[in-house]
């Protein structure tokens, strides 16, 4: 699905006209970019959030001559998944890892003992 698609998609499922649904979908992706852009980051609750990546300076190797050369430091748009995303993606995997989660899971330890306070030390003056 393109940019174009998903704004027909928006027209037909609510009572927006292309023109609408196509302002919508642009202010989205602007506030999104320029949130992202200033190091903010964009979090929608289980779809995912937006992020600014730093990656540092580092040596990389020409694999074909051999030459080792600088790569700069870059700063990236970084998208992570959210959780109800992945599992509608992928029920399966969801559902694997909540049996884990349940069996990972160790019995309640009983409550530890209170510490004893420190006791204070006074130190007497010389007459």
């Amino acid at each position: 699905m393109n940019k174009a698609e998903l704004i027909e998609h928006l027209a037909t499922a609510h009572t927006f006209s292309k023109a609408e649904s196509g302002r919508v979908v642009q202010t989205l992706l602007d506030v999104i970019v320029t949130t992202v852009k200033k190091g903010g980051s964009v979090v929608i609750p289980g779809f995912g959030s937006f992020k600014l990546h730093a990656r540092a300076a580092r040596n990389g190797v020409n694999p074909a001559t051999g030459a080792k050369f600088k790569i700069a430091a870059a700063k990236l748009p970084k998208f992570t998944a959210g959780a109800g995303f992945k599992a509608a993606v992928d029920p399966k995997a969801a559902a694997r890892k909540a049996a884990k989660a349940g069996a990972a899971k160790p019995a309640a330890k009983p409550a530890a003992k209170a510490a004893k306070p420190a006791k204070k030390v006074v130190k007497a003056k010389k007459a």
